[in-house]
């Protein structure tokens, strides 16, 4: 028969307790192992020289490894051209994907003229994908002596690195000019636009006193609107062209800041040389011709004209 240990062959409660813990150790232990490798590499990377050091080794593994850009997709972009966001990504197919950045390409899109925001994922299956979102220009608006793209509710557009040739895609946006007029241009432009023949002549609206609009068209002629109700005063001059021809006519000026009453004043005629007794041109003596001079001195005619029911 066997002979039970005494109560000194016996192990610790310590002991016991690190026999039954042993598979659990091992583990733990490791774990400490990788992290104390991993810190110090961590370490070893922020001295000054070694990332320039490994380089050449980090180039030839992305080199060899699989991973590489199979595909680049690009979508909500309309101002912004495929090439110039392709440059600004940084990246082309068949480059390593383990080499892109995400976070500096974003920061490079942010950056160019027009875009709001931008997303930009990258796939361990090679495809990078970017969302744009663009911030339209909606018209011009020229104040205190410079030009700055707005957009609907009158803010200003971003266009940090516009260049000249991005300027001339926003030439045929509407000019709106004065202290402002960049917040109630939307409501005015977009009457505008339902009237064509007069848009087509419009060069720039003015905001008068913040108060009202003046349309200058491409003649030179300016149109004066009522204050508030320069929507259906557009659409009251765009019914008197129809039947007139009001804007193809030798205007300077069209008033219709009156409900009832609309004030017309033309250019004044221009008075034609007449010969005189060496045969040269000279002035015409005549008295029908001295009454159209001195009405030309005076600056210019008036005429008013009934609301649209009767167009004169």
């Amino acid at each position: 028969m066997r002979t039970p240990p005494s109560p000194s062959d016996r192990p610790s409660r310590l002991g016991l307790f690190a026999r039954r813990q042993k598979r659990l150790l091992r583990p733990l232990a490791g774990l400490l192992v990788l992290g104390a490798l991993g810190g110090a590499g961590y370490l070893y990377l922020q001295l000054p020289g070694t990332r320039e050091q490994l380089a050449p080794l980090r180039d030839k593994l992305l080199n060899k490894a699989p991973l590489r850009v199979t595909s680049i997709k690009i979508d909500g972009a309309q101002l912004t051209s495929e090439d110039t966001i392709r440059k600004a990504l940084g990246v082309s197919v068949g480059e390593p994907v383990l080499n892109f950045s995400v976070t500096d390409a974003r920061d490079r899109l942010n950056a160019l003229p027009f875009i709001d925001h931008v997303v930009v994922e990258r796939h361990l299956s090679g495809e990078i994908d970017v969302h744009i979102t663009e911030r339209p220009p909606f018209a011009v608006w020229q104040h205190k002596g410079h030009f700055e793209l707005i957009d609907r509710q009158g803010n200003k557009v971003p266009d940090q690195g516009m260049t000249g040739k991005d300027a001339e895609a926003f030439t045929k946006l509407p000019l709106v000019v004065g202290d402002g007029a960049n917040e109630p241009a939307a409501a005015l432009i977009d009457a505008l636009a339902q009237e064509p023949d007069v848009r087509s002549r419009m060069v720039a609206a003015v905001r008068v006193s913040n108060r009202r609009w003046n349309l200058t068209l491409k003649d030179g002629a300016t149109v004066l609107l009522p204050e508030g109700e320069e929507v259906p005063a557009i659409h009251r001059l765009a019914k008197l062209h129809a039947t007139t021809h009001l804007l193809d006519r030798p205007v300077v000026l069209i008033d219709m800041r009156l409900p009832d009453r609309l004030t017309i004043r033309e250019k004044p005629p221009e008075a034609a040389p007449q010969p005189d007794s060496s045969g040269k041109a000279g002035p015409d003596t005549t008295p029908g011709h001295a009454a159209q001079q001195n009405s030309a001195q005076g600056g210019s005619s008036h005429a008013s004209a009934p609301p649209p029911g009767n167009p004169t």
